[in-house]
């Protein structure tokens, strides 16, 4: 799901409607919090695409975005487990 292209980690998600892309949004947006590490994100309807990189080490992948990107797929598991 994650793509290493350009020194950042990219990924594309599709959620059955508008509603639950904005509740994985959410919840992204509280793991950003938590971490202090604020990805970049575009939302259209069903559709989320989401950019790490780590700003304060020059705009590349660090472990801290793959770290990220792991509690990431954790939201998404939590989230389809209770469709």
């Amino acid at each position: 799901m994650w793509i290493e292209k350009d020194n950042r980690l990219c990924c594309k998600l599709k959620f059955i409607d508008f509603k639950e892309a904005m509740i994985f949004i959410n919840c992204m947006a509280e793991l950003a919090d938590e971490m202090d590490h604020h990805p970049e994100f575009t939302s259209a309807y069903n559709r989320v695409f989401i950019v790490l990189t780590t700003h304060s080490a020059g705009d590349i992948i660090t472990e801290k975005d793959r770290i990220m990107a792991q509690k990431i797929d954790e939201i998404l598991e939590k989230l389809n487990s209770t469709r």
